[in-house]
């Protein structure tokens, strides 16, 4: 089964110190020894290697280097299928916006929940399930 990636999740992966972090470690290994894959989307890593850095959010952020590191291996992984948003997925992000009324707040959720709809991930991998509950077309894992 293909899985989309969400930064909270990639987050609890990659923190040792995150409260999620061995339940999020378990869950990749159970995915991975079933044989899933994993859509990731490049604004995804982005915010990544934001979060994981930001001094005020762990006591022991990750270097920019090895969050960039980090980053790069999860792009390069062999279980890893590169989705990009392109134009059919930003009209479905311009439409979700409208007609779920969908403020500031939601925008890069709701971008990267219609990138990976279009290119036919119906499954994310997110702590955050109610960024995606709204759209009603994802299981959310995590």
């Amino acid at each position: 089964m293909l899985h989309g990636l969400d930064t909270t999740f990639l987050v609890q992966v990659a923190v040792s110190q995150h409260p999620g972090h061995a339940a999020a470690r378990s869950l990749l290994d159970r995915l991975l020894t079933s044989g899933d894959t994993f859509a990731l989307a490049p604004q995804v890593l982005a915010e990544f290697v934001h979060v994981t850095t930001d001094e005020k959010r762990f006591e022991h952020p990750l270097t920019s280097q090895r969050a960039l590191d980090c980053a790069l291996a999860w792009w390069n992984a062999a279980e890893v299928v590169q989705i990009f948003p392109g134009a059919e997925a930003t009209r479905l992000f311009f439409l979700w916006m409208k007609q779920h009324r969908l403020g500031r707040k939601r925008i890069l959720d709701t971008q990267l929940a219609a990138t990976y709809y279009h290119a036919g991930v119906r499954s994310i991998l997110s702590t955050n399930a109610r960024d995606y509950r709204v759209f009603d077309c994802f299981e959310i894992l995590g």
